[in-house]
């Protein structure tokens, strides 16, 4: 039995082997549809979600099997008391299968110690998110063709954005990847996320400037600024709107960039950037579903 915590639990090989399990379920849905037949997923949600709570369940929807949980802390024993440990004890008698999501960083490697099934992390606070960052992954293979030689911004909340954190791993790993880490200076990126690419020999700058990292973009993954991080409202209010992407700020970007977001966006980028053909992020969305498919095929041995 084996649970997914962060996308370092994955190798490349096995990354590769998703997604192309993924492209395999796009080109042939009808011969995955009973796939899960008998299966159940049970979705443990401590934390609102609307993308990746669903995701999951059209996932195992989708592959004939049926689904089981709570969208929040109240609605579970948990407004109780009742610990990790005993929640995932109880609902792997239920369950062939969990994804969970918790505020606090490092909850659902707890469940994976105490689950009699797997458990995929479905975001830890600032933590990792490491089925989101397949979803991004889906999205440059099929926008871009290749992981390899790849200037990639990420651009506003990066100290508390775990899918940042996430896919800064997961790209450090392909040939000629490179970095443009765009923040205010309160929001940089924590060393501990930095240290894959510094391991890796991988190049890096970090900036404040935007529209200055634009012409050398392939890849553009702009974040939110997440309020819900915040311990101080005032800063938030400060930083919030440190980045809005407009049309006007991509007038020197390269015709072939893509510009992606794990979404919810608040105001970070325009409306009227989603009628460019390089906006990605509703694909994303998309994407993430037939990957949570391929991931939970791959976690329960089922070919």
């Amino acid at each position: 039995m084996r649970s997914i915590n962060s996308i370092k639990d994955l190798s490349l090989q096995e990354i590769d082997a998703l997604v192309q399990t993924a492209e395999d379920i796009i080109a042939r849905p009808e011969h995955y549809a009973h796939k899960m037949a008998g299966k159940k997923l049970a979705t443990l949600f401590y934390e609102p979600s609307t993308r990746t709570r669903l995701s999951f369940e059209a996932a195992m929807i989708e592959l004939g099997g049926h689904v089981i949980g709570f969208s929040e802390a109240q609605s579970s024993s948990a407004a109780k008391g009742e610990s990790i440990a005993d929640t995932v004890k109880t609902i792997s008698c239920y369950a062939d299968i969990i994804a969970m999501r918790h505020p606090k960083e490092g909850a659902p490697l707890v469940a994976s110690l105490n689950a009699g099934v797997p458990v995929i992390n479905s975001g830890d606070g600032g933590h990792n998110h490491p089925t989101q960052t397949l979803a991004d992954l889906l999205t440059i293979h099929r926008e871009k063709g290749t992981f390899q030689n790849l200037r990639v911004g990420v651009c506003g909340d990066l100290k508390f954005g775990r899918t940042v954190h996430s896919l800064v791993d997961a790209m450090s790993r392909y040939d000629g990847v490179s970095f443009v880490m765009i923040s205010p200076e309160e929001l940089k990126v924590p060393s501990y996320a930095k240290l894959p690419l510094k391991e890796r020999g991988i190049p890096y700058t970090q900036t404040t400037d935007l529209e200055g990292a634009m012409p050398e973009l392939d890849i553009l993954y702009m974040t939110r600024v997440q309020r819900e991080r915040f311990f101080n409202e005032d800063d938030y209010v400060r930083l919030k709107d440190s980045y809005i992407l407009t049309p006007q700020k991509l007038i020197h970007a390269k015709k072939d960039l893509i510009i992606m977001h794990p979404l919810p966006r608040v105001n970070e980028i325009s409306v009227a950037i989603d009628e460019d053909p390089r906006a990605c992020y509703f694909k994303q969305v998309l994407y993430g579903k037939y990957m949570r498919m391929a991931l939970m095929l791959m976690l329960l041995e089922v070919k």
